[in-house]
């Protein structure tokens, strides 16, 4: 499909009834208790639990999830002594650059902030007294510049002892989604955390991972299908709705992504099937291909555009060749890990050429991310969510998930 017919996809099309008690407000007890909707390749629905998910899978697969982890990006300040309560929700990061570089900075790093109550906070410098194990520190926050909708807020404190790290684990809390419609609790922190997270940068969770346990994925091992990691740092528009009226007028938001040059050159070379657990996963991994098709022509500039894949003047390499090429250039450089950002949109007449299946939540209505499920589906969306609904699902972050296969 061309990129003017991509562009011209109605969102109202990807609309469908939710109601308010199908939204799941708090995980189960157990983790893999969860319902598993199983669409097989020939378009076949059933249903399963997730604890049985590994021998779900089929035999030749490598599974392949985000080892992204959510940090504690909520902050909330009050504006001199009693005055106006003015939130800050961390984004990404503008001095050091880098996520890892920023979080261990000492005394002061700058981020790109979403600011509530924000003309309540026109002026001058927040600040407020903070404990970080035994060591009290005074922090600051000043703005110092609006980039769109959103201000980059430099943060300040007083001990070099104290990375930032540590100041949002002590001052920060996880930010839960909005459509939760509750504040976060202390079982958040947890619960909106997959049991194989580890790099820290994701301001949303990679819901689909959180029906994960220790158990489930040694079942998966014991299989003999590969387990693998990759890293996409989640950003706030995950949760941004489409609100024009067709996907051409809709930017989709940039997210950081890192992987391994040895995944990649496995992927390049495998003859399994790739089973990308979430979006956050197939986005990745889609990137992938793009990114070494934009090497091939000498466009890699360090971002996936929206559009390009949809684009009359992509080279079509296949999988193989275009991973090789990302391989090739990484060797060149004497680097172990791609790193970059990627703003792609993969929308019904998208032809996915890394990812063979997908493991995801249930999405929102009219969303970005029902528009990928319906690509990969052929647009046959509709008869997996009627059956999901008919037959008491749980929607969203912490409901129940689904496997879909080629």
């Amino acid at each position: 499909m061309s990129q003017l017919s991509v562009q011209d996809i109605k969102i109202e099309d990807y609309n469908y009834p939710l109601p308010d008690e199908r939204i799941a407000r708090h995980p189960l007890a157990e983790r893999d208790k969860c319902k598993l909707l199983v669409r097989d390749s020939h378009g076949n629905i059933s249903e399963h639990l997730f604890a049985d998910i590994a021998a779900l899978l089929p035999s030749d697969s490598i599974l392949v999830y985000n080892n992204t982890r959510v940090i504690n990006a909520r902050m909330r300040f009050r504006k001199g002594d009693g005055g106006a309560l003015i939130e800050i929700f961390c984004l990404e990061p503008v001095s050091p650059v880098d996520y890892a570089v920023n979080f261990a900075s000492t005394r002061e790093c700058s981020w790109l902030c979403f600011v509530g109550n924000s003309k309540r906070w026109k002026q001058g410098v927040l600040t407020q007294k903070v404990t970080v194990g035994e060591i009290e520190i005074t922090l600051t926050a000043e703005r110092t510049g609006r980039e769109g909708n959103a201000s980059v807020v430099r943060f300040s404190w007083d001990d070099d002892n104290v990375t930032f790290s540590d100041v949002i684990g002590a001052v920060g809390e996880i930010p839960i989604p909005p459509y939760l419609n509750r504040s976060t609790e202390e079982s958040d922190s947890t619960d909106y955390q997959t049991v194989y997270s580890h790099i820290d940068g994701s301001v949303a969770a990679p819901t689909a991972g959180l029906h994960f346990t220790p158990e489930v994925l040694d079942r998966v091992s014991q299989r003999g299908i590969p387990r693998r990691e990759l890293t996409l740092h989640v950003g706030a528009g995950t949760f941004q709705p489409v609100k024009s009226d067709s996907i051409g007028e809709h930017e989709m938001h940039s997210e950081f992504i890192a992987v391994e040059r040895n995944l990649i050159a496995e992927l390049a070379d495998t003859s399994r099937q790739v089973i990308a657990v979430g979006t956050t996963s197939v986005r990745t991994l889609e990137s992938l291909y793009h990114i070494g098709c934009l090497m091939y022509q000498g466009k890699w500039t360090g971002e996936v555009p929206q559009w390009y894949p949809y684009s009359e003047d992509h080279p079509r390499l296949s999988a193989a060749e275009a991973l090789h090429c990302i391989v090739d250039a990484l060797d060149r450089d004497g680097l172990s890990t791609l790193v970059g950002d990627t703003r792609i949109i993969i929308a019904p007449g998208y032809e996915f050429k890394i990812v063979k299946g997908i493991i995801t939540n249930f999405h929102q209505p009219q969303s970005t991310l029902l528009l990928l499920v319906s690509a990969f589906v052929g647009g046959n969306w509709r008869d997996m969510y009627d059956f999901a609904l008919e037959r008491d699902f749980r929607f969203l972050s912490y409901g129940d998930a689904s496997l879909l296969l080629p």
